[in-house]
């Protein structure tokens, strides 16, 4: 009878209040719009690029003059009007989750404003050439339109401001990918900070459906495409060893070298001119980008996605140093302060990376080497293991190397983490540092 009483008031309890669900059908809405503002972040920085390669394809030497003036402008624009839209946009999201931080601040961080501004920015970047990706931003983005769902909540409801920002931060991640596990994961894995965010089923159902909105609109593709390794057995074993090896080393100097960027010292000439004369500097980073793009034939311009898919497919043909000059070009892109994320292009620099291996050792499973690169790379730049595995693994034909993949994330981010603190904790920490001095934690 006891049991009886007990079903019958939980019932109650979870059904009869019509605010509980009305506050749950807000979250839900406002996660379904967060994702489909992703989708159109998508097709504009789509849309820009396309533009800047119909640019580059009638006056080759144009990048010389264009991304130089335009990264200029952008960082004057993002420097003038909208300064916490700089940088990736996940250690905004995460400094705005800093318990230090006072809710009538997280607006230095995330807002309605900055996403639309960290939008227009951004895509500006792909229409100027730069080596970016659109992945970061899009967890700034997501996270800002999810806080808005704030002011529209019960004065009591259990959805916290810090539960949105975990929601949509991750929901940018979802549907940028269009791997809503992934989301899931780097709610987990980066950004949730109490074991309440952890099990929230009404938080993890915004995730999933922001990446559902995606998958409506683009289709349930994977990003770069599928990657088919049939035909794994221990041969792979040498080469995919060597090729987590160097992911985790390139990968951690990379982090290391963006920290040293980024984290506001002035100790060295460069970091002292960038604080002096930003937009010179910053055209100083677009010209260099623009040179690098021309000699690379274009190849390092944007996300790496194209020539990334026809690495995958066999039908790439960049030069060996592509590597190098695509880890140069975002960072300097990431230098230059334009509004850039960096998801993207470290899965290009991973995956030149296994194809390069793949072409000396003359392994004849080069895709498979390919994924190696590209999950070592992104979780040794980001130390984000578990999220940069599940991108990948899905993009896997198979199963046959989803034990591969995950030791080849844990191996690289335990490399990384020797060479270089967490990156986006790090930054996040730098963002801390704009609030008003009385008001710093």
């Amino acid at each position: 009878m006891q049991s009886k009483h007990n079903i019958r008031r939980a019932f109650r309890k979870e059904f009869s209040d019509w605010r509980v669900w009305g506050a749950r059908g807000l979250v839900v809405a406002f996660a379904a719009t967060s994702g489909l503002v992703v989708v159109g972040f998508t097709w504009l920085s789509e849309h820009a690029f396309d533009q800047f390669l119909a640019l580059c394809g009638r006056y080759w030497w144009a990048p010389l003059l264009w991304t130089p003036l335009a990264t200029a402008a952008i960082v004057w624009l993002t420097r003038r009007y909208a300064a916490g839209a700089g940088g990736s946009g996940i250690p905004q999201v995460m400094a705005a989750l800093e318990p230090a931080v006072a809710p009538e601040h997280l607006g230095f961080f995330v807002s309605l404003r900055l996403s639309a501004a960290k939008v227009a920015l951004t895509a500006a970047g792909f229409l100027a050439g730069l080596s970016l990706g659109r992945e970061g931003p899009s967890v700034q983005v997501a996270a800002g339109v999810m806080l808005a769902a704030r002011r529209w909540l019960p004065e009591r409801s259990a959805v916290t401001a810090h539960g949105l920002l975990v929601a949509g931060g991750a929901a940018g991640i979802a549907a940028a990918f269009n791997t809503p596990l992934a989301g899931v994961m780097f709610a987990i894995e980066e950004l949730s900070r109490t074991p309440e965010q952890r099990s929230s089923g009404l938080l993890m159902a915004a995730i999933v459906l922001a990446g559902l909105m995606a998958v409506s609109v683009n289709g349930n593709a994977t990003y770069f495409g599928i990657i088919h390794a049939a035909g794994i057995d221990l041969s792979l074993v040498l080469p995919g060893l060597l090729v987590t090896l160097l992911s985790g080393l390139a990968g951690g100097l990379f982090s290391r070298l963006l920290l040293a960027s980024l984290g506001g010292s002035s100790r060295d000439w460069f970091s002292r001119v960038r604080l002096r004369r930003p937009v010179l500097f910053a055209a100083a980073c677009g010209l260099a980008v623009a040179g690098i793009g021309l000699l690379s034939g274009g190849a390092v311009f944007g996300s790496g996605y194209s020539h990334t898919r026809d690495m995958l497919a066999g039908s790439d043909h960049s030069p060996a140093i592509f590597f190098f000059f695509k880890f140069i070009a975002t960072w300097l892109t990431a230098w230059s302060g334009a509004p850039a994320g960096i998801f993207a292009p470290s899965l290009a620099i991973g995956a030149a990376l296994g194809n390069d291996v793949a072409q000396l050792l003359n392994y004849p499973q080069a895709s498979a080497l390919i994924a190696l690169g590209m999950v070592g790379f992104l979780a040794a730049a980001t130390q984000a293991p578990l999220t940069s595995f599940i991108i990948v693994m899905e993009m896997v034909d198979g199963h046959a190397m989803v034990l591969s993949l995950m030791a080849c994330a844990m191996v690289a981010r335990t490399i990384s983490h020797v060479l270089s603190p967490p990156l986006y904790a790090n930054l996040a920490q730098v963002q801390i540092q704009r609030l008003p001095p009385a008001h710093s934690p």
